[in-house]
């Protein structure tokens, strides 16, 4: 099972069109606070379903939900491709919002339940890094992949359609799960079982200060990271046009090809370094003696990090800026399989996928209000010239970041 669920998250990220989107956004004509706002679009119907797609996935069946999200994904990915208009990439923003609302934590929770099953729980942070490590290699394949679509196509349309044949073989990959993680029920649960195993997980939440503490400290990391990541792109696809790589810069390519070149190389450094962070990131817990001493420290280097981009970006230090981008990437593949192994283990297993549910619902909620008015942020330092173009990125990592660190106290 350990090559399916690797498989999987290999497959998962052929996302041909992620490390460009914001450019792709941006070569439509729209301005960074339609951006944040079309974000905002993805986040709110991910947030409107996610508690309840992690309880029907829990009840009706979890392989079953992740093909949904799947077919859901797909459909997104063909109108992304054809849409030019607000109202159409809105609509495709909505159906990758559904596909993310059945997938979010209803995997993680199948390779848990399979933990459990075989006695080897206690590997869980090993093996669920091992597993992501798997998929950041498949984004840096992806990337590969997207750049050469980008030169040879000279526009952005192929990195939609050509996505669509890895998430289909992803449908053939969960066919072959065994039944005994689907965990589907007898019957087809009613709208009040839903509702009911709903409640009671968020119920439990709020009521056990060592899971609330958890979901608080997701909602501030990833969230504050799943905001400001793609401000990277449109700082390297800068870099590349105004010169920063010579021999690019004086080349015939276009300027679409130029960026492409400078975008995926280094997006492919970015996530070969979040592999080999995800594969090692047992280590550092078990250096410092427990997983939340590793995620103290983390708040600490991301706050420096973020202080490093806001003020990189404000004095217009490119390589600063990219350096830092990078290391945030790299800090949040550690961050990410601790904190995935601190929910599971304060959770039960009938209400893991629920409960993972749960904490992505809560990060989306900053990333939903958030992410337009730091659109807004970045188009108004920019039309009024206040410093550099993208400071207020890092200055909001920066704040979120220096107070977990400052304030952070270990759960008892």
């Amino acid at each position: 099972m350990l090559f399916r669920f690797s498989l999987y998250g290999f497959l998962k990220n052929q996302r041909y069109f992620e490390p460009f989107l914001v450019l792709v956004l941006v070569d439509k004509g729209l301005s960074f606070a339609s951006i944040g706002l079309l974000y905002a679009v993805r986040e709110l119907t991910v947030n409107c379903f996610e508690i309840p797609s992690g309880a029907i996935a829990d009840s009706w069946g979890r392989r079953n939900a992740m093909i949904l999200a799947f077919v859901a994904y797909i459909a997104s990915f063909l109108l992304f491709g054809m849409a030019d208009q607000f109202p159409l990439i809105a609509a495709a923003m909505f159906l990758f919002g559904i596909g993310e609302a059945f997938r979010t934590g209803t995997h993680k929770a199948m390779i848990f339940a399979w933990l459990h099953l075989h006695g080897r729980i206690d590997e869980r942070t090993k093996i669920y890094g091992y597993t992501r490590s798997w998929s950041k290699l498949g984004s840096a394949f992806s990337v590969i992949v997207a750049t050469a679509i980008v030169i040879v196509s000279n526009g952005y349309e192929y990195v939609f359609y050509l996505a669509v044949i890895p998430y289909v073989i992803c449908i053939i990959n969960f066919l072959g799960y065994p039944s005994e993680l689907n965990r589907a029920s007898d019957d087809r649960p009613s709208i009040r079982d839903v509702m009911r195993r709903m409640v009671e997980t968020f119920r439990d939440v709020l009521r056990r200060r060592n899971l609330r503490r958890v979901v608080v400290e997701g909602m501030a990391f990833d969230g504050t990271f799943g905001t400001v990541k793609d401000y990277l792109q449109p700082v390297l696809a800068a870099a590349a046009v105004f010169g920063a790589v010579a021999i690019i810069a004086n080349s015939t390519l276009s300027a679409t090809q130029q960026s492409a070149i400078f975008v995926g190389a280094a997006y492919l450094v970015l996530h070969l370094l979040s592999a080999v962070a995800s594969r090692q990131a047992h280590h550092i817990p078990d250096m410092l003696g427990d997983e939340q001493r590793a995620s103290r420290l983390y708040w600490a280097i991301g706050a420096a990090l973020f202080l490093a981009i806001a003020i990189g970006a404000y004095r217009e230090i490119i390589s600063i800026v990219i350096g830092a981008f990078v290391l945030v990437h790299v800090l949040q593949n550690l961050w990410r399989p601790v904190l995935v192994s601190r929910l599971a283990l304060s959770s039960s297993e009938s209400q893991r996928a629920t409960t993972l549910s749960i904490e992505s619902m809560a990060r989306r909620v900053v990333m939903m209000i958030v992410a337009p008015l730091l659109g807004w942020a970045v188009d108004a330092v920019t039309k009024h010239d206040i410093g550099g173009m993208f400071w207020p990125v890092g200055a909001v990592g920066a704040i979120v970041f220096l107070f977990f660190a400052i304030t952070y106290r270990r759960s008892q």
